[in-house]
């Protein structure tokens, strides 16, 4: 038996067969060519139909997997018809006289490598697009025109190339790394965990593993030719200690196999409460929302019989692109978000940007201390053209679902007002375009202590408050969540914290507007007590944290 730990990610306990990826680098040759202008339109033939192949993969990913992991063809397509990408590569068949393949690997692995070099996790990730871009490419350059839709993974689909035709326990996917197109096109139906030496919590991997709800590590500290010896062995996976066992022995697997029958059994008895009214024992009502980040997370809000969503943050509509999302492309998935959750509330997070979460090509200014920067809606009242077109498309979107906006990082009456002036510019501009449209309800996000603080004057302008625990203990404790090395000073109970909290609940009900929790402090089980009894509204939390919460609730 050998123990390997790293992040753990993804949820719950698996084991089964260790089927082993290795994406084999092939080597590309430097060829000195005499016709550059016809290496070029070589290349050119090959961007054209590589371009089909993505497009291809986004209409089948779109109908396989969701619109927001689909979405991630469509960065794909934007790398490869980046002028920078594309002048570089012809550049270098021109100026050095070289194969089309040669110029393609050398300009991608300095792209890659740009991304990889960045602070941001998120941003590091987009080197692994990099990489899969370029490696499509240069396989059409070399006449490898696979089946547009088989990708470079089509093995994954095969019950023999698992090696695990027999087993009932499905694999375990070891793997240095997987790109995008890979993890898209998994037959998930035969997997039960992934481990990988590379990746982070932001990476594609760990996001289908937590869209899957099966356990998975990242960084995990085995070497190449140790992964290349797992192959076919058993395995076992616990996501949330971190720990991958090879070959575990039998009291391990005994252990395990009782772990996960406990929490089997813990997770069954969450079903009593679907379908049941979020309420307390003498009556208090509560609206148990989700917080969500796409698509993909409604179907598992609905799954897990969520009464609305309390958190929709709209800024990864801007993150996962390479580009700023269109009028039309946020109307098409407010609008998806709206019709799967019917007459339910969808609150959406107007943009959220800066501090932890950067996008390039908006080119936000390096600050020294960006958490006290420009973030929020800093960024959108600075850069209106931005805000406007997110503001027609929810106007527009409102009028066929319960759609609420709400406004993060206020801290005084001055930004609603401003917020105000511009939501009447673009009313304006849709009644005299002829457009259809609906005014939704409005609030903002108590987030800051200042904004806690005036927490009266600022009731008297909106439609409703929602607490955002996790900003508003950094700022109020001046500690940085980000930072690792504060978590002894990071104290999320901390009286002065709960006390913004009891001040805010207390200045909403006096204006006669509802206030909800929607940062980590809403699934805290320790607080939720003290919720009920400072009278919170609305709690909104993980999905797969709503039916053990209503339970509790029930009980109080």
């Amino acid at each position: 038996m050998t123990i390997f730990r790293g992040k753990g990610i993804g949820q719950g306990i698996a084991e089964g067969r260790i089927w082993v990826y290795t994406d084999k680098e092939t080597q590309v040759m430097r060829v000195n060519i005499t016709d550059a202008e016809a290496e070029v339109r070589r290349f050119r033939a090959a961007v054209e139909l590589a371009g089909k192949q993505l497009q291809a993969l986004y209409e089948q990913a779109r109908e396989t997997v969701g619109e927001e992991e689909a979405v991630i063809f469509d960065v794909h397509q934007m790398m490869l018809e980046d002028d920078k990408f594309n002048d570089s590569i012809e550049g270098l068949i021109r100026n050095e006289q070289v194969n089309a393949e040669y110029a393609v690997a050398e300009t991608g692995e300095y792209f890659a490598n740009v991304f990889a070099a960045m602070e941001d996790d998120y941003i590091k990730e987009r080197a692994a697009d990099m990489k899969d871009v370029t490696k499509r490419v240069i396989g059409i350059l070399r006449g490898e025109e696979r089946e547009v839709g088989a990708g470079s993974v089509s093995s994954f689909g095969d019950t023999g190339q698992f090696g695990c035709e027999e087993s009932d326990n499905g694999v375990i996917v070891v793997a240095e790394d997987l790109l995008p197109s890979q993890t898209v096109q998994l037959d998930r139906s035969k997997i039960r965990g992934f481990v990988t030496i590379k990746g982070s919590e932001t990476s594609h991997t760990a996001i289908l593993a937590k869209t899957m709800g099966i356990p998975a590590l990242v960084g995990v500290d085995f070497t190449i030719e140790e992964m290349a010896a797992m192959d076919g062995k058993t395995g076992a996976v616990d996501g949330e200690q971190g720990v991958f066992w090879i070959e575990p022995k039998e009291q391990v697997l005994a252990v395990l196999q009782s772990r996960m029958e406990v929490a089997r059994k813990v997770l069954d008895s969450y079903e009593q409460f679907r379908g049941q009214e979020t309420a307390t024992s003498d009556g208090r009502r509560i609206e148990l929302c989700a917080n969500v980040g796409n698509l993909k997370d409604l179907e598992h809000a609905l799954q897990n019989d969520a009464e609305g969503i309390g958190l929709f943050r709209s800024e990864f509509l801007y993150l996962e692109r390479e580009d700023y999302p269109t009028e039309e492309q946020q109307f098409e998935i407010y609008m998806q978000a709206l019709e799967k959750m019917s007459d339910k509330p969808v609150i959406i997070r107007t943009l959220d940007i800066g501090a932890d979460k950067q996008s390039p090509y908006m080119e936000l200014a390096e600050e020294k201390n960006p958490t006290m920067g420009c973030r929020g809606i800093r960024v959108c009242l600075q850069r209106p053209e931005i805000f406007k077109t997110q503001l027609r498309a929810l106007f527009r979107a409102a009028s066929v679902g319960n759609l609420k906006i709400m406004y993060p990082m206020i801290t005084s009456v001055k930004e609603i007002k401003w917020i105000k002036a511009i939501v009447q510019e673009i009313k304006e501009e849709l009644i005299s375009e002829g457009v259809a449209f609906k005014e939704p309800e409005q609030g903002i996000m108590i987030e800051t202590p200042a904004a806690a603080l005036i927490s009266d004057e600022l009731a008297k302008e909106v439609g409703f408050f929602s607490i955002g625990t996790n900003d508003l203990t950094q700022y109020t404790l001046a500690c940085d969540r980000e930072n690792g090395d504060l978590g002894q000073f990071y104290d999320a109970h901390h009286p002065a914290v709960l006390r913004l909290v009891a001040m805010t609940v207390e200045n909403a009900h006096k204006a006669g507007i509802p206030v909800g929790i929607c940062g980590e402090l809403a699934g805290d089980v320790s607080l939720t007590d003290e919720w009920i009894r400072l009278g919170v509204d609305e709690l909104s939390v993980a999905p797969g944290s709503i039916l053990k919460l209503r339970g509790l609730i029930r009980e109080l």
